[in-house]
C-alpha cells in the first residue's frame, strides 16, 4: 500500500517502539490465542479478532470499521493465511486512519502566520496536563521559539507550583497569581506579557474539573473571551490532554470535554506504562479531532508528535 516509510529518526522511532511495548505485547498475546490452530482468516478468526480489538481499547465503532475492511480483503483475496493477518491489520488500520488528513505531522510546529500562537490546555487533574505543557514548552524552545506559560489553573496551589517547576526546568517565563485568583485574569496578563515581549508561543494551563460541566464551560468560555480582548482570534488551539492508561475512560473524558468546550486537538499521555495503547487508534478515528501529541515515556523528550503511520508501524511491528 506504500503507507509505511521511515519518517522519524531511528532514535525517535526507538522511543516510540519502546513506549508501545506493553500494548503491543498484550495485543499479540491475545491475537496468537485468537488464531491458534487456524491456517486461514475465516469467520471464527474475525470474531476472535473483533474481541481482541475491543479488549485492546480500540473501541467498538472503530473495531467494526476495521473488521469490515478485513472482511472485504478476505472476500477479495479468498484464502488469506494467518501469517498475513498482522500485515493486513497494519495496512487496514493505517488505511482507515489515512481517510482523514490528521496525524501526519513529523515535528513540533506552529502556524507561521500566528504570532504569538496561543495554546489553551484542558483536561482533568492527574492526566499529565502540566507535564505535557512543560514538555511542549521544551520542544518549542528547542526550535528556537520564545515561549511564555500562563498558570490559569488557580483552583489548586499545586498546579501553579508544578508549572513553576517546569518553567524553571525549561527556562521559560511564567505568569501567575495566587491560588483562587480569577483564571481569566491570569490568561489576560499572560497574553499581554506575551505580546509585549514578542513571544512566539503562549501556553495557558486551565483547571481540570469535570464534576460540574456547567461551571467548567462557563469558566473556559470566560477565559477565551478575556483572551480575545488582547488577541482577537485566541486561543488558536484548545488541546485536550487524556491519560491513555485509562483506556475507555479516556473516550468518556473526550466526550465530556468536547461537550463542555470546543476542543481542536488531543494529546494522549502515559502510553508507555499501559497495555491500552489501542485507545489512540479509536480516539484518532472516532473524534474528528486530531491527536497531535502522544506521551511514550517520562523523559523530557518523550512527548512525540503523533504520526499515524509511525504509530501503526510500531504497534504492529
Amino acid at each position: 500500500m506504500g503507507l509505511f516509510k521511515n519518517i522519524f529518526s531511528s532514535e525517535k522511532k526507538e522511543t516510540l517502539d519502546k513506549g508501545l511495548e506493553k500494548s503491543k505485547t498484550t495485543f499479540f498475546s491475545k491475537l496468537s490465542k485468537a488464531v491458534a490452530g487456524k491456517s486461514t482468516v475465516d469467520d471464527d478468526v474475525l470474531d476472535n479478532l473483533e474481541e481482541v480489538l475491543v479488549t485492546s481499547d480500540v473501541g467498538v465503532k472503530t473495531t467494526i470499521k476495521i473488521i469490515e475492511r478485513i472482511e472485504n480483503r478476505v472476500a477479495k483475496d479468498k484464502y488469506l493465511g494467518i501469517e498475513e493477518l498482522n500485515q493486513i491489520l497494519r495496512e487496514e488500520i493505517a488505511g482507515l486512519l489515512s481517510e482523514t488528513n490528521i496525524g501526519e505531522a513529523t515535528d513540533f510546529e506552529i502556524p507561521k502566520n500566528k504570532k504569538p500562537y496561543v495554546l489553551m490546555v484542558v483536561g482533568v487533574n492527574g492526566v499529565g496536563k502540566t507535564t505535557t505543557i512543560g514538555k511542549l514548552a521544551y520542544q518549542f524552545k528547542n526550535k528556537g521559539l520564545k515561549v511564555v506559560l500562563g498558570a490559569a489553573d488557580t483552583f489548586r496551589a499545586a498546579a501553579i507550583d508544578q508549572l513553576q517547576v517546569w518553567a524553571d526546568r525549561v527556562d521559560v517565563p511564567i505568569i501567575k497569581q495566587s491560588m483562587g485568583s480569577d483564571p481569566a485574569s491570569v490568561a489576560f496578563d499572560t497574553l499581554e506579557s506575551g505580546v509585549k515581549h514578542e513571544a512566539d508561543v503562549i501556553i495557558i494551563d486551565t483547571a481540570g474539573r469535570l464534576h460540574n460541566k456547567v461551571n467548567l464551560m462557563n469558566e473556559l468560555t470566560k477565559v477565551k473571551r478575556v483572551m480575545q480582548k488582547v488577541i482577537g482570534d485566541a486561543p488558536h488551539d484548545v488541546l485536550l490532554v487524556l491519560d491513555g492508561s485509562t483506556g475507555q475512560n479516556a473516550f468518556e473524558q473526550a466526550k465530556q470535554f468536547t461537550a463542555a468546550t470546543e476542543v481542536t486537538s488531543l494529546a494522549v499521555t502515559k502510553l508507555d506504562g499501559t497495555a491500552k495503547g489501542g485507545v489512540v487508534i479509536g480516539i484518532s478515528d472516532q473524534f474528528q479531532i486530531p491527536v497531535k501529541y502522544i506521551g511514550v515515556g517520562e523523559g523530557i523528550e518523550d512527548l512525540q508528535v503523533f504520526n499515524k503511520y509511525e504509530f501503526v508501524d510500531s504497534f504492529f511491528k
